[in-house]
């Protein structure tokens, strides 16, 4: 009878645990009561990188000299600052003599073209950007690289430890999003709810369905509060709601490189590109080198693409690690060089499984497309 009885008991409580995980209610929105107090630090964290990146802009104007010294000093101030919290490996590359703030600084002042890249033995401005002697666009290897070495790298730490609502609002702050999700980083939205960081980019290859990267991800953080909001008995559903946002935060990296794969393609294949457009073909490389590079390093357990993966991928690029660049030739040698791009392309979609069609609509900026 004591069997029977303790049988019953137990089978009543499994059948209560049971009946508690079905009852949760998922919300249709994003709660941010405390979203502003809880995410100080992760907005402070994106001001940082935004005042960095401003300084490095200021090379892009003929004449303007930028310093190493006053690049690095943006970089390691602010609490948190950038320095504390990016991967060791690209805060190396970053720093010291002839690290990417030096060569920007080098090259800064000058005028460059890739029809001579050496013609300037440090690079200059060309097009209305800032290249290195190579045709590498150091801004974006300070700007975009930091999207993964610093800020997704921030998300990781965030998700190592202990997660609780307020830990929630921070990674939502530090992917760039608000709780109210505009799927929008155009000043068409107020600045108050403007996406920012990787949820800008987001939300430019979101065509605004209900079903894009943007939207998906959305669904996964108002998942993953609601999880955590209802304590231990969902860790489980939590931790999947964890992962599935780790993978769509690096499929919109991924896909955001090819869409910076896609332009230059279009552009350089064409007949005599102005100068200009050139200018920006190179720039929008620049930004997928960036976009790539800063996942390098970061904890494998958080992301799918291997470093031998983004190796590859910056070979071909002209751009290799831990060797001397050639991304210039994509100007100058179209015809053999751009090939490259369309195999980036296929690397990354064969990655994360993109669709054909998925990566026909990466071409587009949809905000933009769609003035949203």
């Amino acid at each position: 009878m004591k069997f029977v009885l303790l049988f019953l008991i137990g089978g009543l409580t499994l059948f209560s645990c049971d009946k508690k995980k079905k009852d949760l209610t998922i919300p249709e929105n994003y709660d941010g009561q405390g979203f502003a107090a809880n995410s100080a630090s992760q907005i402070a964290l994106w001001g940082q990188l935004v005042q960095l990146t401003d300084a490095m802009k200021a090379g892009r104007a003929s004449g303007v000299v930028v310093t190493k010294e006053n690049l690095e000093a943006i970089f390691n101030a602010g609490n948190p600052a950038l320095a504390n919290e990016i991967t060791a490996y690209f805060k190396g590359k970053l720093e010291g003599t002839n690290g990417y703030f030096d060569e920007l600084a080098k090259a800064s002042g000058a005028t460059w073209t890739p029809q001579a890249p050496n013609g300037s033995s440090q690079g200059g401005v060309f097009g209305g950007y800032l290249f290195d002697e190579n045709g590498v666009e150091m801004e974006q290897l300070g700007e975009k690289g930091q999207f993964g070495a610093t800020l997704y790298n921030h998300a990781v730490k965030l998700m190592s430890g202990t997660i609780t609502a307020a830990t929630v609002d921070q990674l939502l702050a530090v992917y760039g999003a608000k709780p109210q999700f505009a799927n929008s980083g155009s000043n068409n939205v107020g600045a108050e709810i403007r996406d920012v960081a990787m949820a800008n980019y987001a939300a430019r290859r979101d065509k605004n369905d209900g079903t894009g990267l943007y939207s998906q991800m959305k669904k996964e953080f108002i998942k993953l509060q609601a999880y955590v909001k209802a304590g231990s008995d969902y860790n489980s559903e939590r931790d999947k709601t964890l992962k599935n946002i780790q993978l769509l935060w690096e499929k919109i990296n991924a896909a955001t490189v090819i869409n910076y794969c896609h332009s230059p393609i279009a552009t350089l294949s064409g007949t005599n590109p102005t100068e200009a457009q050139v200018g920006a073909a190179l720039h929008a490389i620049g930004e997928g080198i960036g976009f790539i590079h800063g996942f390098k390093t970061i904890n494998t357990s958080y992301r799918k693409i291997t470093d031998a993966q983004i190796d590859g991928i910056l070979e071909n690029f002209n751009a290799p690690a831990n060797g001397v660049a050639t991304t210039y030739k994509f100007a100058t040698s179209p015809v053999t060089e751009l090939s490259k791009l369309q195999q980036i392309i296929s690397t990354l979609q064969s990655i994360y499984g993109f669709t054909n069609q998925e990566i026909e609509d990466f071409k587009f900026n949809w905000v933009s497309v769609q003035g949203r």
